[in-house]
């Protein structure tokens, strides 16, 4: 007789989720959620449960599934929508379930030796490109927007214009790129008067 129940109580949820002009895919992760919570319960009525069986599932989620906490955030709110919005059901202990916080995980720094592996995979420009951004600390956005004027090969120092925070700020020029950046711009250089000659390249 239990199992009979859920199915009339899920299209009730889904009424309510339509009437609140919610999208179809809300609805389908809301109602998968209700159904889940259900069955770990053994389909007792959302009536005859509260915030500690909530808790009690949100632990499972966590210790047993081990759902990342985004999951287990968007579980906690389609349940505390069947509490509030499908049966008028709230309460202080409803209000004192407490969001799961993301984990902060340290980022993963490359070895010298990794990074020399991926610069070999690459050529050219590309390649310059990407030991730039390695050897200076620049960002990609600060190393597209250099110019030659911002080099400095006296002083092995490259001028970062307007960086972040509109601040300007000068960072090494590592001794090893030096030639490759000099051999690239004699590149552009003469790219450049190509165009000249041919009408364009006036900036």
């Amino acid at each position: 007789m239990a199992e009979s129940q859920p199915p009339r109580f899920l299209d009730l949820m889904r009424t309510a989720i339509r009437l609140r002009g919610m999208s179809y895919r809300t609805e389908q992760t809301y109602v998968d959620w209700a159904k889940r919570f259900l069955k770990f319960h053994d389909f007792r009525h959302p009536r005859e449960m509260g915030a500690p069986e909530i808790e009690a599932y949100l632990a499972y989620l966590a210790n047993e599934r081990h759902l990342s906490p985004s999951s287990r955030n968007q579980c906690l709110h389609a349940l505390l929508f069947v509490y509030r919005e499908v049966l008028q059901i709230d309460s202080p202990e409803l209000a004192q379930l407490p969001l799961a916080k993301n984990e902060r995980r340290q980022p993963t720094v490359f070895t010298r030796e990794e990074v020399d592996r991926i610069h070999e995979q690459m050529e050219g420009r590309n390649r310059l490109m990407a030991e730039l951004l390695y050897g200076t600390g620049v960002r990609l956005a600060e190393l597209l927007r250099l110019r030659v004027k911002d080099i400095d090969f006296e002083r092995n120092e490259v001028n970062v214009m307007a960086g972040k925070g509109n601040k300007d700020r000068r960072t090494m020029l590592p001794q090893k790129l030096k030639q490759p950046l000099r051999e690239h711009l004699v590149i552009v250089k003469k790219a450049h008067e190509v165009d000249l000659l041919e009408g364009y390249g006036m900036v």
